[in-house]
């Protein structure tokens, strides 16, 4: 896959994902206001959850590219990526769950 090729792969992902997002979380704002609270809250939910993974899905992406592509110094800069990811969800959990 070629560097365009990849960029174009990654704004799919990334588009996907706001575009998805967004409309869950309009979608549940909507439900909230005319009364829904149950459905509203789990599309809310859905909605942010989706946002958050995005960049995930994106790193993800990339790292197997460039392992397709057998280009070891940017796999390894992409999973330190992935890894400082990993530790700000376990970091935000934690915090979380000592208040």
């Amino acid at each position: 896959m070629s560097t365009s090729r990849l960029e174009h792969v990654i704004s799919i992902v990334l588009r996907t994902g706001v575009v998805s997002s967004s409309v869950c979380l309009g979608a549940g704002l909507g439900l909230s206001l005319i009364g829904a609270a149950s459905l509203a809250e789990v599309l809310l939910n859905v909605g942010v959850i989706v946002l958050l993974v995005t960049p995930v899905v994106r790193v993800l992406v990339s790292i197997t590219e460039y392992v397709s592509e057998r280009d070891w110094a940017f796999v390894m800069l992409t999973a330190v990526v992935l890894a400082e990811l990993a530790a700000s969800a376990v970091a935000a959990l934690m915090f979380n769950r000592r208040l």
